[in-house]
């Protein structure tokens, strides 16, 4: 399958927060996925790093 959306070792860090460690995950074609956790888990942040509202402070992501 094809990988659409790829993050790796992607980390971002606010003032005494680290909203995301080191997180790598790939999205392929026909897949589907759910994001879920606690509060505070950082599931907020990781959308806002993809959608480019929040910049990550490591790591990469790639498109198609």
């Amino acid at each position: 399958m094809d990988t659409i959306l790829e993050l790796e070792h992607v980390s971002k860090l606010f003032p005494g927060v680290v909203a995301l460690d080191d997180v790598s995950i790939d999205f392929r074609k026909g897949e589907v996925h759910a994001l879920v956790g606690e509060n505070g888990a950082g599931k907020s942040t990781l959308i806002k790093v993809l959608s480019g509202a929040v910049e990550n402070d490591e790591g990469q992501i790639f498109i198609g």
